[in-house]
């Protein structure tokens, strides 16, 4: 099965689920310019967070990583995460449920 959908037609803000109710969650983060999403981790996941447009500063624990337009950032859903908009932003992020497999490493 394919599922298609447009992120612009997306309901909700700043977060929207892409494909409701299916794994990986996928969803679309839209920040106004100096907007911040609260400090919140996501346990059990890994993460990986596509800047579509725009920038952000993203604060992982004690760190910041400065993101612009067309940047991947992949990382721990354990880590304390925190974005805030320095211009307005679209991102999408796929939050993986983290294997508990020991198979190889494929990657």
């Amino acid at each position: 099965m394919t599922e298609i959908t447009a992120l612009a037609d997306l309901d909700g803000e700043p977060h929207a689920n892409v494909f409701p109710g299916t794994e990986p969650k996928t969803v679309r983060l839209s920040l106004a310019a100096g907007e911040r999403v609260a400090a919140h981790s996501h346990p059990g996941r890994d993460v990986v967070l596509h800047l579509l447009d725009g920038a952000i500063e993203l604060d992982l624990d004690d760190e910041t990583h400065a993101l612009e337009a067309n940047d991947v950032a992949r990382f721990d859903g354990e880590r304390e995460i925190s974005p805030v908009a320095t211009e307005p932003s679209t991102a999408l992020i796929v939050l993986a449920p983290r294997s508990t497999g020991t198979g190889a490493d494929t990657g």
